[in-house]
């Protein structure tokens, strides 16, 4: 079957997920020509064939928050030649490939291409929660208008989907029909990790030059293998208990399935990777970025770890630290298999849209 998949750049998470799917769709025989944006495009074409750069919406971070007049600023600036690439794109794709069905990963040009032409779409990720259940004032409270505003622009991203396969690990009522949740999507080399329990801590922030988020490790007197402070840097470097990683991405999946418990953002991917091996993890989203504090606060509420604004709290990570084995009694019995469970749901999906009953 021929399928148009779509897959949004703005952090890498959808692009990990997609990964996944793609490479069970073309195992499956199936023709994919993949759309990609950003990151997600420099990602994908390292691993397929037939992947196509368009323009996407991006967003810039500093000290930890979401820049919105920057943000803004950029999207403008580069949406001004990216659009026409876009348009090209559009263009080439109908003469050169004809799709059955479509599939997107919060990607809009591929959803305009199915509305357009009258095929079938499927929507996989972890966004339309927000919009397509309801939330429980413990989650949203504090951040309101973040929450109504993210809301508003998921509401408008993709709709009138043929149905909605979301991704998660917390399970609130749905609000709206069509709609599927799934545990979280992970990559094979997660699932091949052999989770045991070191004496380390991994921290994963992109925020370089954070010294209130370095002292705090410090103070802790763990040992902290942190990735994506020092960026650029090609071998560990050491400051008493803090070791400052450079990029591996095996090195730090052994670093996960070795470690006592994560720090980080709010970011679902690592989130659902931590929770699967079986580590706590004390999350500390981004400011302004509701979808993170929703996960955040998820994972404290199931009990899976803690959620904090910021480190500035000099008992925040010793709390968090005490925590860690009631945390880690509360995961034992959690349990997953997210990639069958959506693989299977995608080949019903796709049965129906070659029915024409999609």
């Amino acid at each position: 079957m021929n399928i148009l998949y779509g897959v949004v750049g703005e952090g890498m998470g959808h692009a990990m997920r997609s990964r996944v799917i793609l490479e069970y769709l073309t195992a499956q025989g199936h023709d994919v020509e993949v759309m990609a944006s950003g990151r997600a495009f420099e990602f994908l074409t390292q691993r397929f064939e037939g992947v196509n750069k368009i323009h996407g919406l991006h967003m810039i971070y500093e000290e930890n928050q979401v820049r919105a007049a920057k943000t803004l600023l950029s999207n403008v600036v580069t949406g001004a030649t990216g659009v026409p690439q876009n348009i090209a794109a559009y263009f080439d794709l109908i003469t050169g490939f004809r799709p059955q069905a479509v599939i997107s990963d919060f990607e809009s040009w591929t959803y305009l291409y199915a509305k357009t032409h009258r095929l079938p779409i499927l929507s996989i990720d972890n966004m339309q929660i927000i919009n397509r259940s309801t939330l429980p004032d413990a989650v949203v409270t504090g951040h309101q208008t973040e929450f109504q505003l993210t809301k508003a622009f998921i509401k408008s991203k993709l709709p009138w989907c043929d149905e909605y396969f979301i991704t998660t690990f917390f399970r609130p009522p749905l609000r709206k029909e069509r709609t599927r949740l799934f545990p979280p999507i992970l990559r094979p080399e997660i699932l091949a990790a052999s989770a045991h329990l070191g004496e380390h801590l991994l921290v994963y922030t992109t925020g370089e030059g954070n010294e209130t988020f370095k002292n705090a490790l410090s103070n802790t007197g763990l040992e902290c293998r942190i990735y994506g402070m020092r960026r650029g840097i090609t071998e560990a470097q050491f400051e008493g208990n803090l070791c400052f990683q450079p990029f591996s991405e095996r090195g730090f999946i052994e670093d996960l399935a070795s470690c006592q418990a994560v720090i980080a953002g709010g970011g679902f991917t690592l989130m659902g990777e931590a929770l699967y091996l079986h580590k706590p993890m004390l999350a500390v989203p981004l400011a302004h970025q509701f979808e993170q504090v929703l996960n955040a606060r998820y994972l404290q509420l199931e009990g899976f770890g803690g959620y904090a604004d910021s480190l500035n709290e000099p008992t925040t990570l010793p709390d968090f630290v005490a925590s860690v084995p009631a945390c880690r009694a509360r995961l034992a019995s959690y349990t997953q298999d997210g990639n069958t469970e959506i693989q299977k749901a995608i080949d019903e999906w796709l049965d129906k849209a070659e029915a024409g009953i999609a």
